[in-house]
């Protein structure tokens, strides 16, 4: 059967017969994964080997070499010592240092959107472990947009590198599991970005599209993505990488690809892009999507941070936010010990958990500070820990910590129980922060019109001081990043 006359230049079955009649007389390689190879490319390829190529006997030979070439460029001699790289597909994709992409280059940097590629590729590193493509990524941007890490990578230097990243999940984990958009988010603003994430259902093409010009005309945005890989024909699963350039002619993005082992730099369609991110993580039942990462306009907190290495603090953070002012309409309450109460004994059981972890990440902080020397960031911490220690809060905290009623409050172990005093009131100014992190809202639903005065008198930041209204701030934008980007999947 011909191929003149169609542009799908499909081999028929008559021809795959003769194929691997051939192959079989050349060394017995059916079933082999060489033949596997054939198939797909005699199935799947749109323009795979014209008629004119001649015989069945001419194509096949045209075929196996194909694969020789294929298999030189992606694999080792032995298959026990692994891969060397990928062939990247194409199409869809089209080679960075391709002649292509090369023109898609010079037209874009025409256009004023390859600003995300001069920030990046000083900084561009191959990531470390398998599934480190989100670390890799992120450190990647935050050292292009010259954030300041605070604490040092190995020897003198303060610079972000994967093993750095471990304060929103173990690296251990990670190594094993790779990390979701809502964690790697949650990871960019804890290390002092400013960030915006999207999954796909809370955001529009049109908006993607949007972002992605502004961020690649502007040296102050950086677009991070992650996406299903199999929709760009490429092999693997999830992948997270940055955008380092947008070609408006043929709306196409770069992606500048952290398993640089794998695949390097390479430009997709948009629109593909798009279809790629817009499907679900079986993991977490998120959809994914992208974040906008950008030098804050304020230095990160110096106190306060909540991290998502656990789990649980999900739970406190939506306990906090939506359970707090629920409780607070159900009882008519006489003073602020009682309010205090019923915050604190219905808080979750490893809420404690949280507050380790709070406690000793800054004990481990001040001692890398001490050694390198940064009495000047230590003596501001004392003076906002002293701040804290000044406001009314804080007292009635302390005073209902150091009563019985703090005995009820329910901890991960009983003997956290009998020797819990001294530790609750260690971890007074915490308490503190929190409840002057809520939203003003959270305290309406008070019945008593003079207590809700008095609260709110309390709870109010107007009054504090700077820097310690900066820490506040701060730690309610954590509460809200943590239930809007970590929360419940939804469709």
């Amino acid at each position: 059967m011909g191929f003149a006359g169609t542009k799908r230049w499909v081999l028929r079955t008559r021809d795959t017969v003769a194929m691997e009649e051939h192959l079989q007389e050349n060394g017995g390689l059916i079933g082999s994964p060489v033949s596997k190879q054939i198939r797909l490319i005699m199935s799947s390829s749109s323009k795979p080997y014209p008629n004119y190529m001649g015989s069945a006997k001419v194509r096949t030979a045209a075929v196996l070499q194909t694969v020789k070439c294929t298999q030189m460029r992606t694999r080792s001699p032995s298959s026990n010592e692994g891969f060397y790289r990928r062939v990247l597909p194409s199409p869809p994709a089209i080679e960075f240092d391709s002649i292509q992409g090369k023109q898609l280059f010079a037209e874009a940097f025409q256009e004023g959107h390859m600003e995300g590629y001069f920030k990046l590729s000083p900084f561009y590193q191959t990531q470390s472990e398998p599934a480190y493509c989100g670390l890799a990524s992120l450190s990647m941007v935050l050292n292009a947009l010259g954030i300041d890490p605070g604490r040092k990578w190995k020897g003198p230097w303060r610079w972000f590198d994967e093993c750095m990243l471990d304060c929103c999940e173990s690296l251990e984990k990670i190594k094993s599991e790779g990390i979701c958009l809502g964690k790697l988010a949650c990871l960019a603003h804890f290390n002092g970005a400013k960030v915006e994430a999207f999954r796909t259902n809370q955001s529009t093409i049109t908006d993607f599209l949007k972002y992605v010009m502004t961020c690649t005309s502007s040296e102050d945005c950086l677009v991070i993505t992650t996406f299903y890989r199999p929709h760009l024909k490429q092999t693997g699963y999830g992948h997270i990488s940055p955008i380092g350039g947008y070609h408006s002619g043929s709306d196409m993005v770069l992606i500048m690809d952290v398993a640089r082992f794998k695949y390097l730099p390479h430009w997709v369609p948009l629109s593909l892009l798009w279809e790629a991110m817009d499907t679900i993580v079986e993991t977490t039942g998120h959809r994914r999507g992208f974040m906008l990462v950008s030098r804050p306009h304020k230095e990160p907190s110096l106190l306060y941070s909540l991290g998502c290495i656990h789990e649980t603090w999900i739970a406190t953070a939506k306990y906090l936010l939506d359970n707090i002012p629920f409780l607070l309409k159900l009882e008519d309450f006489k003073d602020v010990q009682e309010i205090l109460s019923v915050t604190f004994v219905s808080l979750p059981i490893n809420f404690w958990e949280f507050i380790k972890w709070v406690e000793e990440f800054r004990r481990r902080e001040e001692r890398t500070s001490v050694l390198s020397r940064e009495k000047r960031r230590l003596a501001i911490k004392d003076q906002v820990l002293g701040q804290v220690h000044e406001t009314e809060l804080y007292k009635h905290v302390t005073k209902w910590l150091s009563s019985k009623h703090s005995h009820q409050i329910k901890t991960t172990s009983s003997n956290d129980a009998t020797s819990c005093d001294g530790y609750y009131l260690a971890s007074s100014d915490i308490l503190t922060v929190l409840l002057l992190a809520l939203p003003p809202c959270t305290w309406s639903n008070l019945k008593d019109a003079e207590l809700l005065k008095e609260i709110n008198s309390l709870v109010s930041i107007g009054s504090l001081p700077c820097t310690l209204q900066k820490e506040v701030l701060n730690l309610r934008q954590h509460l809200h990043f943590l239930i809007r980007d970590l929360g419940t999947p939804t469709s």
